[in-house]
């Protein structure tokens, strides 16, 4: 690869990272897989960073981009490595120094009302899933959404507000059972 369109993936490509990871992370539900898949997915992006027209003044053409990437790349590995086996995770913030000093019932607190979001996050369907990973927690508007997802913007709208719909069924239903 020559030296300057190295440079150019580097400046378009890189600072998305975080945002490739958060997707995957979500459309994975693990932490190892995302980032097996954001690994594949820069690896593609790389190779096919020639064909990429994007990149100018606007750097949201190079995230919706690498979204898209990452998240074809989800669905392939989901497809190639379908056994999904149930593991229980080593949750880090749970066993911390950091995490002793709080107070036990403020912590617990938190982490019912994050557990009980990513539940209801992860009982959606995958394709309003990932429309409120996007638009949520990453910020896309409802064009990149749809350049990402592939899907006219309407359909995004659409799957959006199925989505946010589900989530509030869920989490009061949750909170009526308490």
């Amino acid at each position: 690869m020559d030296p300057n369109e190295l440079e150019r993936f580097e400046a378009v490509v890189l600072p998305h990272l975080d945002a490739a990871y958060t997707l995957a992370r979500y459309l994975m539900r693990s932490d190892h897989d995302a980032q097996d898949v954001v690994q594949e997915a820069y690896l593609r992006a790389l190779k096919y960073f020639g064909g990429f027209r994007g990149g100018g003044a606007a750097e949201d053409d190079g995230r919706a981009w690498l979204l898209a990437i990452v998240r074809n790349t989800a669905y392939t590995w989901h497809r190639r490595y379908r056994a999904d086996t149930l593991a229980t995770e080593f949750n880090e913030e749970l066993h911390s120094e950091s995490a002793a000093e709080e107070h036990p019932e403020a912590a617990l607190l938190r982490t019912a009302a994050r557990e009980s979001l990513r539940e209801a996050l992860d009982r959606l369907p995958p394709e309003f899933r990932e429309v409120i990973v996007l638009r949520e927690l990453e910020g896309l508007s409802y064009k990149e959404i749809s350049d990402v997802a592939g899907v006219p913007v309407g359909t995004v709208m659409s799957r959006l507000s199925r989505a946010r719909k589900r989530l509030q069924d869920a989490l009061c239903a949750e909170q009526q059972e308490r």
